[in-house]
């Protein structure tokens, strides 16, 4: 059962989620986060379509996912989690992705949080943020700005005795609505330039506001509103250099990426799913085909499997990206990170194609009565052109392209 958020004031700002209400069970290793991700998926899918036209925001699914120590699979054993590869971090996501696309999509910025700190966290920061992780904490995320046409980040951070202050306005910031912590992009002036920073937020810091108003077509329920922060203040062991982990090679980029794939690839699978029993049960041969059901027309055949390849080969794509990624974290140079973000542009060109092309072929060969409302199956489509704009697919092409004619490496910023 989902929970309808209480219409929040006028402002559309909503209070600050409940801690969590279990201790979370700890997972052992990737076959078993692979096990929950099933037992939970099928628990979350009969709500999806409900949830989608109504806007229910899952508040109760969160809490079932955070009982189950998902939340905590990749801090690394030394701290106590399961440190699982990033191949089935992926396919936990894609899993979650196609009973419900929105859910999904709300634990890629924790995890993504938690690859930030992997990588440029000192030792206190890691052993205190992923005690939080593996305690059920959410992390979500205040990285976009909008309302300029630049990629220019305005959000404020200021020194304020032995911590720090937080000023400014973010959007897109999925996640956010349910976390109980808001990994927040800021920018310091040194030396003339912009240095970049993640702080940690508490979602209860005084002075954090968190808007229910995304209105996306798609991907509903994610929580991609806005968060403003006004003056707030925040201990100076929370912020992690941002920066910094570009000026390197580091894992952060095609991690990231990495997840959007795998959140696509479930879209993909989810839509899939939902084309054959409305084939067998509800579509109409055409006259032509000369056959009693559309289950053995044979174009409807030729399509159902034409969409199938497709979702096998980016299915095949992600978890190469996935041994890529894996293995820039093991050993990280300009190398191994570089074919990380080919690997993964690779898995985002595939996923990209292969979950809008899923979502439009379960109208053409469901027939109109697919559309009809009450079916709930246009989610698909929604929510795979929604979360496959994250970012212009194009690019990836672009890198791909430019590695193999003129051997240039992609470039370090996050978004490859």
């Amino acid at each position: 059962m989902s929970l309808l958020l209480t219409p929040p004031p006028a402002d559309g700002r909503v209070g600050p989620a409940a801690a969590p209400t279990a201790t979370p069970h700890v997972v052992a290793n990737d076959a078993e986060a692979i096990a929950i991700a099933h037992r939970l998926a099928a628990q979350f899918a009969p709500g999806a379509a409900r949830r989608d036209r109504e806007r229910l925001l899952p508040w109760d699914e969160l809490e079932a996912f955070g009982a189950s120590g998902l939340w905590g699979i990749t801090v690394p054993r030394e701290h106590g989690g399961a440190g699982v590869s990033s191949v089935t971090l992926a396919e936990v996501i894609a899993i979650i992705a196609a009973a419900d696309g929105s859910l999904g999509q709300i634990p890629q910025n924790h995890f993504y949080a938690l690859e930030v700190l992997r990588v440029g966290g000192t030792p206190a920061q890691q052993a205190f943020f992923y005690q939080r992780a593996l305690a059920g904490d959410r992390f979500g995320n205040a990285l976009a700005e909008i309302g300029h046409k630049d990629f220019r980040r305005r959000t404020r951070l200021t020194r304020d005795g032995d911590g720090f202050r937080v000023d400014g306005q973010k959007f897109y910031c999925t996640g956010a609505l349910y976390a109980h912590w808001i990994p927040t992009l800021v920018v310091t002036q040194e030396n003339g330039r912009d240095v970049t920073w993640l702080a940690f937020v508490p979602r209860t810091a005084e002075g954090v506001s968190v808007s229910d108003d995304w209105d996306g077509f798609g991907q509903r329920v994610t929580g991609s509103g806005s968060v403003s922060f006004d003056n707030v203040r925040i201990d100076g062991d929370w912020v992690v250099p941002f920066l910094a982990s570009f000026e390197r090679p580091t894992t952060i980029g095609p991690f990231a990426q990495l997840l959007h794939a795998a959140i696509d690839l479930g879209i993909g699978r989810g839509a899939f799913a939902a084309t054959l029993p409305y084939v067998r049960d509800h579509a109409r041969p055409w006259i032509d085909a000369g056959v009693a059901s559309a289950s053995q027309d044979p174009l409807t055949i030729h399509h159902v499997g034409d969409v199938q390849v497709r979702l096998r080969a980016a299915e095949a794509l992600v978890r190469r990206a996935g041994r890529a990624t894996d293995a820039a974290q093991e050993a990280p140079d300009e190398q191994s990170v570089a074919q990380a973000s080919l690997a993964v542009a690779a898995a985002r060109a595939s996923t990209t194609t292969a979950s809008l092309l899923a979502g439009t072929r379960l109208f053409e060969l469901g027939g109109t009565s697919a559309t009809l409302d009450n079916q709930g199956l246009d989610r698909f489509w929604r929510n795979a052109r929604t979360h496959t704009l994250h970012d212009p697919v194009r690019w990836k092409y672009h890198a791909i392209g430019n590695f193999h004619l003129n051997d240039t490496l992609p470039p370090r910023h996050g978004a490859i």
